[in-house]
């Protein structure tokens, strides 16, 4: 099956009718008897099931090219549908595939997990960081279920990792394609349209804003959940919007049974597009209430079985006999649900977390509650290095989305556009409101699931407003749209450096002119409109094209990523220029460079490091590292707990955000005898553990999980595993420490061993062979 083919099967044929038997604007006119400007026809409101909006009557206009015959009115070839549509994936699976293996690992937590369940099916099924099955990821296992199986179908490397996440991300930009589609050939009532050149292009748009959104380009590049989670939402929303055209209940119940599995995937974050797509089918459905919310009742049922499963085995199998669950303090997936991972992000209260959001925050900048991950507030997605990745057309999405429905205001009930606007608006707007309020752990990245609601309002809304381009109302919004477009583009790339200043002047130029030509475009003639539209469309695209490059051309490692040229921020927002340190015990530590916690983490099989920039790390037993400069989140401090540690300042071994450098030593030493043990070595930390798993591909225990203060194993369980053989060294350094009201029991296993086994040094690297007391 081709693509074109896959997606017409979504979408639809890409015509069903004769020319002009329909209106391109989808019913979407003046007042019955006018006539809305050169080239938009009169549609009377005609009786129910003879169009979208009623018979076309073709007027006459003024201006050229005027009336119905409009060449975007009629309906497209299939031949240049499927060209376009062949240009779009291809496009996009170049973007997205291109140059992928100069990330290396990427993020060496997922990686080693997805090594692990390519070798073992019981790691496979929960998640497990390593082979042994010591601890999960602190994550449900949906997106490594992915990854392990491509390790174990083609090796361990770099593209076994990184390339089903760049394919999902191709999945979800023609899902949206044919969403956006089969809404824009779809009358009241699910009745069918033809897909004119208008819908096509339009549908084409927020497929490629999609696509070059710089955050998209990062994180399909990338192997955190995140991407799996992304084409869940996309997927769903296309089911519930075909259910809403004939009330079926079928497509609910597919909706809800691939948002269970965006649950397995990323937890809650994958609910917070319920309650727009539960508001457009409420609103839009043809059917009685109570038909609705039986159906929405049947898609609530199958939700909670599709994820339900896997929660009653983890939490029905003994812990003797699974993984501890990480992330979690009472090795409960449910906990991992509504506490770290869950609700703990809203109210920062997030237990055993490298350090407090909301509750703990440091004093920012202007005086705000900004914390270690920025401030909170409306601005947040506009502000810092989000602003870059994601910001560059929500404000054309908001106005568009916004005036389309005004447009649309006296449409029937059962309008599947006004539908899909509600349930892609809302589905933006509820998530930048829960990013812009997190007062917990916040990355930029987690803003990729806004990519497709942008692209999606920014195309439907161009598509009713430029049909209203006739009315003054019209044109006074698409020119203010691209006003501000135009501006708001020239904010963000005055934010870089080098060639993308220089782009400000032709994003301002081209803005300009555009916005005048929307004005008037309503007098000019066919060629010119054209012309006009596509000036509006090259100023509103330069600058994520730009920063889209620029995240495709560079290799990124590490827990935490950005897009763009604009990466020194730090995590959750805008910092403050400095140089800043870290401590252990008050000893200084190597400070990561560009942005507080450097991309370019060691582990990664190339070694590269993101933006070219090495993290050397700190040195042995935590003396002085390498610094580079940097910006610290948002002003805050080098948080310690319990007087343990801050970020860095440990040996050789990796830190909470980047892996550690193994040396061909280290590798060999580890790999020596490795059959006789269950776990080659033991190390605090899940991403220091993992970069040793990765070189080695056998299994590392992460004593504490991810931040090292999970209770997982205890003193006592360590103590057993030693008595039993199971372990031959642990390695020192790494992050670990009583977090947050986390678990002590990194602290404890790693003074135990020191006072009781004799330490070596393996080029700079700290071990202590467990078999020799």
């Amino acid at each position: 099956m081709t693509a074109n083919t896959a997606l017409t099967t979504l979408a639809g044929p890409p015509h069903v009718a004769a020319p002009w038997t329909g209106s391109d604007l989808d019913g979407v006119s003046g007042p019955a008897g006018s006539t809305d400007g050169p080239d938009c026809p009169d549609f009377p409101d005609g009786p129910a099931g003879s169009g979208p909006n009623g018979p076309l009557r073709r007027t006459g206009g003024s201006g050229s090219g005027g009336g119905a015959e409009d060449v975007a009115s009629a309906p497209i070839a299939g031949w240049l549908v499927a060209a376009s549509v062949v240009l779009l994936l291809a496009g996009t699976t170049v973007l997205y595939l291109y140059g992928l293996s100069r990330s290396g690992w990427a993020n060496s937590f997922y990686s080693a997990a997805a090594q692990a369940g390519g070798t073992d099916w019981k790691a496979w099924f929960y998640g497990s960081l390593d082979a042994g099955n010591a601890i999960t990821v602190d994550k449900p296992p949906a997106a490594m279920w992915l990854m392990g199986l491509s390790v174990r179908l083609f090796g361990l490397s770099s593209w076994s990792i990184l390339a089903p996440e760049a394919l999902l991300g191709v999945a979800s930009v023609g899902v949206l394609y044919a969403t956006l589609r089969r809404v824009l050939t779809r009358g009241d009532n699910g009745t069918r349209t033809p897909l004119t050149v208008r819908a096509h292009v339009a549908a084409l748009l927020g497929a490629v804003v999609f696509a070059l959104t710089p955050v998209a380009v990062l994180m399909f590049r990338f192997n955190n959940p995140d991407a799996l989670l992304t084409f869940c939402l996309v997927l769903a929303t296309y089911l519930t919007l075909r259910g809403t055209e004939r009330a079926r209940s079928r497509w609910l119940i597919g909706a809800g049974v691939v948002i269970g599995l965006g649950f397995l995937t990323k937890i809650l974050q994958a609910f917070l597009v319920l309650p727009a797509l539960v508001v457009a089918y409420a609103i839009a459905a043809p059917t009685g209430w109570a038909r609705k919310v039986r159906h929405l009742l049947y898609a609530f049922v199958a939700m909670v079985v599709s994820f339900g499963w896997y929660v009653a085995v983890v939490e029905l199998t003994p812990a003797s006999l699974r993984p501890y669950i990480g992330g979690s303090q009472t090795n409960s997936l449910l906990e991992l649900a509504f506490g770290y991972n869950g609700l703990g992000r809203i109210t920062g209260n997030e237990t055993g977390s490298v350090t407090g959001g909301g509750a703990a925050a440091a004093t920012g900048a202007g005086g705000n509650a900004g914390g270690m991950w920025g401030q909170t507030g409306p601005l947040r997605m506009f502000s810092g290095v989000s602003g870059g990745m994601v910001s560059w057309l929500i404000p054309a999405g908001l106005i568009l989305g916004v005036a389309a429905l005004v447009f649309l205001h006296g449409r029937s009930r059962t309008s599947v556009l006004r539908a899909a606007i509600v349930a892609f608006g809302g589905w933006l707007v509820t998530m930048m409101t829960v990013f812009s309020l997190m007062a917990g752990i916040y990355h930029d990245y987690y803003t990729v699931v806004l990519a497709p609601a942008i692209g999606a309002l920014v195309a439907l809304g161009a598509y009713v407003v430029w049909g209203r381009r006739g009315t003054l109302a019209g044109r006074l919004v698409l020119a203010g749209t691209m006003a501000v477009t135009t501006v708001w583009s020239v904010v963000l790339l005055s934010e870089a450096t080098g060639v993308y200043l220089a782009l400000r002047w032709a994003v301002l130029l081209l803005g300009a002119v555009a916005t005048l030509g929307l004005l008037t475009v309503r007098v000019v003639g066919r060629a010119l409109r054209s012309t006009v539209a596509g000036m509006a469309l090259a100023a509103a695209l330069v600058g994520p094209t730009a920063y889209a490059l620029n995240t495709a051309a560079t290799p990124h490692t590490g827990s935490i990523v950005t897009a763009g040229p604009v990466s020194n921020r730090g995590p959750g927002g805008a910092g403050r220029t400095g140089t800043r340190t870290f401590t252990r015990n008050g000893t200084t530590g190597g400070t990561p460079p560009q942005g507080g916690f450097g991309q370019g983490g060691p582990g990664v099989p190339p070694g590269f490091s993101q933006n070219g920039t090495t993290r050397n790390g700190t040195t042995q037993n935590g003396t002085t590292g390498a610094a580079g400069t940097g910006q610290f989140p948002a002003g805050g401090q080098a948080a310690t707990a319990g007087g343990d540690f801050g970020i860095g300042g440990f040996g050789g071994a990796g830190g909470l955000l980047g892996g550690a450098q193994v040396s061909a030593e280290m590798t060999t030493l580890l790999t020596t005898d490795a059959s006789s043990y269950t776990w080659v070595a033991a190390s605090i930390g899940s991403q220091n553990a993992a970069s040793y798993q990765l070189a080695t591909q056998l299994p590392v225990m992460a004593i504490g999980g991810f931040n090292g203060s999970d209770p997982s194993p205890t003193l006592a369980q360590f103590q057993q595993y030693v008595a039993q053989g199971k372990i031959h060294y642990f390695i020192a350094g790494g992050m670990g420490g009583q977090q947050n009201g986390g678990s002590s029991a990194a602290s404890e296993i790693s003074s135990w061993v020191s006072s009781h086994y004799t330490a070596k040094t393996v080029g700079s690297t700290t071990v202590y062979d467990l078999t020799q007391p």
